[in-house]
Formats: structure tokens, sequence, C-alpha cells
């Protein structure tokens, strides 16, 4: 499980709007000097905080620190289907339009079709896939005070 603290923002029925805070991991990393995120976080490219719609069993108030997650299986298949299904389109389509022996233009038209029918694949993956409880982050548990109780 993927684990993130976040504040409540907003209560609805069976839900919690949360604000979560990005930590960049930058500090601990040795390869930070010739990386890209690196130098995309300190020039401050992209907003530091979320909001996200998270799943709750329980009832929460507004202000309150809990933390969320979302399985990793599910990260996993969401970059699968990003990544890997426009790339097999690209392929497979460039490839069957080279082994038909077109043209090079009509083989790099064709593998650009494939890449289009790839994302139109993951559209049509997401659309579908929107409710699916299992890939919807939840709230895992209250955030434990670390400030000690008088």
């Amino acid at each position: 499980m993927i684990e993130e603290q976040g504040r409540v923002l907003s209560v609805e029925d069976g839900a919690v709007w949360v604000e979560t805070v990005r930590r960049s991991t930058c500090g601990s990393c040795q390869a930070r000097a010739g990386c890209g995120q690196a130098l995309l976080q300190r020039l401050g490219s992209g907003a530091r905080q979320g909001f996200i719609r998270v799943i709750s069993d329980r009832d929460y108030q507004v202000g309150d620190e809990i933390i969320i997650g979302i399985p990793e299986d599910a990260v996993v298949r969401g970059s699968l289907w990003v990544y890997v299904v426009p790339l097999a389109g690209l392929f497979t389509s460039g490839s069957l339009a080279s082994a038909l022996n077109v043209s090079e233009l009509s083989t790099i038209a064709a593998a650009f079709m494939g890449l289009v029918a790839g994302f139109g694949a993951v559209r049509w993956h997401a659309r579908r896939s929107v409710t699916d409880q299992s890939l919807q982050p939840r709230v895992l548990r209250p955030q434990r005070s670390t400030v000690a109780q008088s």
C-alpha cells in the first residue's frame, strides 16, 4: 500500500476531500545533481499541494489529519495501461505496415495511427474503470498526533 499524509478539506457521504503536500525525495538521492526531477523541483515546477477525493468508511471532520493509501498493484496496472498500450499500438501497427511492404511514409502513418488507437484504448479503459473501488484511494487511519498529551 502506498501511503500519504493529508488533511481533510471537505466531507461527503462515504468520501472526503483531502489536501496532500507532495514532498520531494531529492534530498536523499545520490543522483540529484544530474536528475531532471530535482531540477524541476528547484525551479518550482508543478503544484506542491494536491486535492483528491478519498473513499472513507468513517466520519471525519474538516481539518483532521489522516493517512490515505492506494494499492501498489493499482499504480502498476495504471502505469502499464498509460505507457505500454500506446507503445504496443505504435509498434504493432508500424511492424504490420512494414511487413506488408508499404512505403516508408505509409509505415510511419500506420505507426502513428496505432499510437492514437492505443491512446484511445487507454481513454476507454479509464472511463470504464472510473468507478472501480479497488483503484480508488481510501482513508487508512487517522494521523497519530506527534504532540505529547499533557
